[in-house]
């Protein structure tokens, strides 16, 4: 059999992830690795800050070696592991059969939940390829920075965009919107893997939903959490927007 990445159809396990102590979140974290696994998922992608919240206890190293063991438990399974707190900034984590595959440091930081008083943003663009998928790994408010997929685009011709995320749910309308115009704009795949709420006795949040566009705007449902992303879809893009794009430098000021 083919490894994982290289089918045509990746499947996809986005959990309703609701957070809670952090001894409940890592028995509920290992019971949707189970269940990702019995369906024969290639992918398991979690939320950002998807164990602690912004306040909930847990420590770097610890969370690490709980991803790892995880990982090695279910070799077959590429993990977007959602973010943790790590050197001062918010890290996507990449694991597969144990192993650390990639990460990446959230860049656009939201202001008015005061993230830039618990970390720095993060100073490099990043994507993993694996397989005939080339993702570019995001997180949350990423997702208003258009620039930033757009670059992950024209350098690497990505054709999945994942953002894990901590987004309320009354602004799940303005949470999809964004995803599609990010997966229209790029010709490609877009996941928003959303908490589903936080409860750890220091805040409380409801969360937005998990929502997943294919490279023509479609949203695409899941049968039990489980999600289809089909490559042929790739084929039928009208607009090549990376063939056609135009570097411009200059802008004409009329008027004022």
């Amino acid at each position: 059999m083919p490894a994982p990445g290289y089918n045509r159809l990746m499947r996809l396990y986005l959990p309703r992830f609701y957070v809670r102590g952090l001894a409940e979140n890592l028995a509920a974290m290992k019971h949707c690795a189970a269940e990702a696994g019995s369906a024969d998922c290639d992918c398991l992608m979690f939320p950002e800050q998807f164990l602690t919240g912004y306040y909930g206890e847990g420590e770097a190293p610890a969370l690490r070696r709980e991803f790892a063991a995880l990982s090695s438990e279910y070799p077959a399974l590429l993990m977007f592991l959602g973010t943790i707190s790590e050197d001062g900034v918010n890290r996507l984590n990449v694991y597969q059969a144990g192993r650390p595959l990639a990460s990446y440091d959230k860049i656009h930081l939201f202001l008015p939940n005061g993230e830039d008083r618990l970390w720095r943003p993060g100073d490099k663009y990043a994507v993993l390829r694996h397989g005939a998928w080339r993702c570019g790994l995001m997180t949350c408010n990423d997702v208003r920075f258009c620039e930033q997929s757009r670059a992950l685009k024209l350098e690497y011709d990505v054709n999945l965009l994942v953002y894990p995320a901590l987004w309320p749910w009354e602004r799940d309308h303005v949470w999809a919107a964004l995803l599609r115009a990010r997966a229209i704009e790029n010709g490609c795949f877009a996941v928003g893997c959303c908490v589903a709420g936080v409860d750890n006795g220091r805040e409380t949040f409801d969360g937005a939903g998990n929502h997943v566009f294919d490279p023509l705007g479609e949203e695409i449902h899941a049968q039990e959490r489980v999600y289809e992303l089909d490559r042929a879809l790739l084929e039928r893009v009208t607009v090549d927007t990376r063939a056609q794009h135009r570097e411009i430098t200059e802008i004409q000021l009329f008027g004022g």
